[in-house]
């Protein structure tokens, strides 16, 4: 098993020690781009056409409900790809 499946096994377990790199780099790996403020702010949003943006807090660890909404996204994507 790879690094990134452990990875999407923690997000579907809702893995309350998540890091929001990891979150990241989950994100970005079905397309979404990280945009935020220069400076000042922690929280960060991930868009991608035809999708809802999602924010997310920079802080280790992610609070649940954020790993929950990432979750959702990995169920879309994953039924996106089957369904292609």
């Amino acid at each position: 098993m790879s690094q990134f499946d452990k990875l999407l096994q923690h997000i579907r377990a809702l893995d309350k020690n998540m890091r929001f790199e990891e979150l990241q780099k989950v994100l970005e790996h079905y397309g979404y781009t990280m945009s935020g403020p220069a400076s000042g702010r922690s929280h960060k949003s991930f868009r991608k056409n035809g999708k809802a943006t999602i924010t997310i807090p920079q802080h280790n660890p992610i609070k649940r409900a954020y790993v929950e909404e990432v979750k959702a996204i990995v169920e879309s994507e994953e039924n996106d790809d089957e369904n292609a």
